[in-house]
């Protein structure tokens, strides 16, 4: 039986002092990280709003007043068009280094109140072939909520906050099938609320809760087809 995180906040700090291995194997190979684009996303926890989780709680879930903020990126753009995503983008020449960009990117995307934020640390950057990026996860917790929405809806069409316990409920969990060089690779992905997070998102989103001890056991033999 998993123990309730009592300081989650306290456990993502540690998560970013000890760093963690994606476990992608060589499905997400760059072809030469050296000409790779820099970027970063914020996975941002906290008391988001006063909705509950819709997954009851009982032992081994994290607090049910635990969300973390995501996103819908728009249907036109070329890169991930439609998916489910933290707010994020590239590095640009002006920030300090992923946990500027983060913010930055995040600010402009939802219009969150970045004063109200505290970045807790890194996470290791993690390779996205499709798009030729290496990206940087900033988890952050959020210390003064403030309103968010979609700001340019020529990138994103909706922000909104996902309870973490709705996540973590293995109904809600399975996995995608890709095929990479010939060999199929399975990746984590999430549905919830008629929604299907995965891809880059969803990796980051179950190593993290792999390595906070907050997973629970779940049907890894469930596949889930993105766009059906």
């Amino acid at each position: 039986m998993l123990v309730v995180p009592k300081d989650p906040r306290a456990e993502l700090v540690a998560l970013c002092e000890r760093g963690l291995d994606w476990g992608t194997g060589r499905s997400r190979d760059l072809a030469d990280q050296r000409s790779a684009r820099r970027a970063a996303v914020l996975v941002l926890f906290g008391v988001l709003d006063t909705v509950p989780a819709s997954t009851p709680a009982g032992p081994g879930r994290v607090h049910r007043d635990l969300d973390v903020l995501l996103l819908r990126r728009a249907a036109t753009l070329g890169s991930h068009p439609g998916q489910i995503a933290f707010p994020g983008g590239r590095l640009e020449a002006a920030d300090a280094g992923p946990v500027a960009a983060a913010l930055r990117e995040a600010e402009e995307e939802t219009g969150l109140d970045v004063s109200g934020l505290e970045a807790l640390g890194t996470l290791p950057a993690m390779p996205v072939p499709v798009s030729n990026h290496l990206v940087t996860p900033v988890p952050a917790w959020w210390t003064r909520p403030s309103q968010v929405a979609a700001m340019d809806h020529a990138e994103t069409v909706e922000v909104f906050r996902v309870p973490v316990a709705d996540l973590l409920n293995p109904a809600n969990r399975a996995n995608t099938v890709h095929t990479v060089g010939g060999t199929d690779y399975r990746a984590p992905a999430f549905t919830v609320g008629g929604r299907l997070v995965w891809g880059f998102t969803a990796i980051v989103l179950s190593r993290m809760f792999d390595e906070l001890g907050w997973a629970e056991p779940w049907d890894h033999d469930r596949i889930v087809v993105p766009g059906r």
